[in-house]
Order: C-alpha cells, then sequence, then structure tokens
C-alpha cells in the first residue's frame, strides 16, 4: 500500500512519518520545504515538492498513490478560510483523480458545529467535502495540542498565560505524538470502511487552571491565568503582525467553543489517549524554556 503524508515535519506529521518507516512503509512524503527533511528520513522515504493549497502539485504528487494523511495548511492570510477551500479542492481532485481510496484527515474538536468556530469552520469544510466522496474517510478530531504551549514560552517563562475562556471549563488536551499513532494504526488498518469520525481527547479534560498547576509543577516556578477580553486578545494578535480577518478566525476558535459546546463524540476508550500533559512538558517545554 503506497502511503502518503502531508505536512511531513509538523507537529504531528513528523512523528507519523516514522511510525510508518518503524511499521516498514517507505511513505511519500508532500512537502512544501523539502529540504528541510532531515537526511535520515529522506533514507527511507520518497519526497515530493508539492503546495498542499495547489490542486495541481497535489495531484500530480499523489499518483499511484492508496492513502493519504491530509492536514489543511494554516496559512498567515488576510483571508484564511478562503485558504482551507484551497486546500480542500486540492485533496478532492487528487482523490477523484487518481483514485485515492483512503483519507485519514486531521480535523479538529469543533468541527462538527460546522459553522462558528473560526479557523475550525475550514477543517468542517474540508469534513463535508471528502464525506461527499464515495471513499473511504476517518476524521480525527483532535483536542487542543500541547504543542500550543510552545507557541508561548515566554509567557509561562514569565509565569503568566492568557486566556478568552473561564479557566476552570474543561478542554480535551493531547498529545500531537498519540494523534500520530492513532493516524498511523488507521492507516495501516485494512478493514474499516465508510465515513469515520474518532475524536482525539488526550488522556483527561483540563481546564486552563489545571494546566496552571501542572505547569507550576513541573518547571519549577508558578504559572498563573489571567482570563482577558476577546477584544484585549485579538488587539494581542495584531500586535504579533497578524491579518485582522485571520486575528478574527484564530480568536474565533476559542469563542466558538466557549458556549455551552459539547463534542459530538464523548470520552471513550476509543478517544483517550495516553500522553500527559506533565510528562510532555518534561520532555518537550523544559527543554525549549
Amino acid at each position: 500500500m503506497r502511503i502518503a503524508v502531508t505536512t511531513p515535519m509538523g507537529n504531528v506529521g513528523q512523528h507519523l512519518t516514522t511510525m510508518l518507516i518503524r511499521a516498514g512503509v517507505r511513505p511519500l512524503l508532500l512537502a512544501r520545504s523539502p529540504e528541510k527533511i532531515p537526511q535520515a528520513v529522506l533514507d527511507y522515504a520518497d519526497v515530493v515538492k508539492a503546495d498542499s493549497t495547489d490542486a495541481q502539485q497535489v495531484t500530480a504528487a499523489t499518483r499511484g498513490v492508496d492513502a493519504i494523511y491530509w492536514v489543511d495548511p494554516s496559512a498567515v492570510s488576510i483571508d484564511p478560510l478562503a485558504a482551507y477551500a484551497e486546500a480542500t479542492r486540492a485533496i478532492v481532485d487528487a482523490v477523484t483523480t487518481n483514485g485515492i481510496g483512503r483519507v485519514v484527515f486531521q480535523s479538529s474538536v469543533g468541527a462538527e458545529k460546522r459553522h462558528g468556530v473560526g479557523e475550525i469552520d475550514g477543517l468542517a469544510a474540508t469534513e463535508v467535502a471528502l464525506d461527499a466522496l464515495e471513499v473511504d474517510v476517518t476524521h480525527l478530531r483532535c483536542g487542543y495540542f500541547f504543542t500550543n504551549l510552545l507557541l508561548d514560552v515566554e509567557a509561562v517563562r514569565q509565569g503568566c498565560l492568557r486566556t478568552v475562556l473561564p479557566r476552570n471549563l474543561p478542554l480535551s488536551w493531547v498529545a500531537p505524538r498519540d494523534i500520530a499513532e492513532v493516524a498511523a494504526l488507521t492507516l495501516l488498518n485494512p478493514l474499516w470502511r465508510g465515513h469515520r469520525v474518532q475524536a482525539l481527547h488526550g488522556p483527561q479534560h483540563l481546564s486552563w487552571n489545571e494546566v496552571a498547576d501542572i505547569l507550576s509543577n513541573q518547571i519549577g516556578h508558578r504559572v498563573q491565568v489571567e482570563r482577558i477580553s476577546d477584544n484585549e486578545m485579538r488587539e494581542q494578535y495584531l500586535a504579533a503582525g497578524m491579518p485582522a480577518e485571520m486575528a478574527d478566525a484564530i480568536l474565533g476558535m476559542s469563542t466558538g467553543l466557549r458556549d455551552d459546546f459539547h463534542p459530538e463524540q464523548q470520552r471513550t476508550p476509543v478517544t483517550t489517549t495516553p500522553t500527559t500533559l506533565a510528562s510532555w512538558i518534561n520532555d518537550e517545554l523544559v527543554p525549549a524554556l
């Protein structure tokens, strides 16, 4: 079986690539910047240059592919949902033109709402488009990535994280490596058929207050969480250089999951993954501090 992986050096893709290699698969890696892929990986994988928002490039790159792990690449854009629409067209064209029979799609908790969740609306549109095809599709609806904390390293150092969410609101948090493990098992499992949804909620739901306590215990100084207004958060995004439309799309991912949202799939052995936030902090965040 020929398996393609998009964003192979991403938070999930880098783990998925090596897992497939260890399983005896020589994956086809679709990369916008192939030169960034380590030589150790290149010895066991095939690489083709392809931008996941370019339908012609993706279709050309995936000829002969049986299954694909698809990620809609996020982009700094004045119209982020248009960029997601381009990625959706790219995977739909590739699947239909090349007869790709199986797709595992990296979606997000919140996509089940379909609208009103900022950038996640783009993922929801991809789900809908893939479900309109007569191929086998699994949507992995992932929780909040542990690795998002790496974007707030300076705030962690200073001991103050900011959020627009209620500090005691439980949310699913998940390690990207665990997502990769489920993706690899799904790609290699020949038994499933049809259109599937599998949420990945991590080992336990965590509030921001609980995240702050875990951080404090692991890194050796107190970390607190401050709840700020939506407008204050938007101004922070703008100050960081985001276009206004992008700031709204990023903010919308939080606000859309804030008010009376309940995931379509609850916590079960199927949706629970093993890596704890504490162990991830020790392994990946502490070295970055």
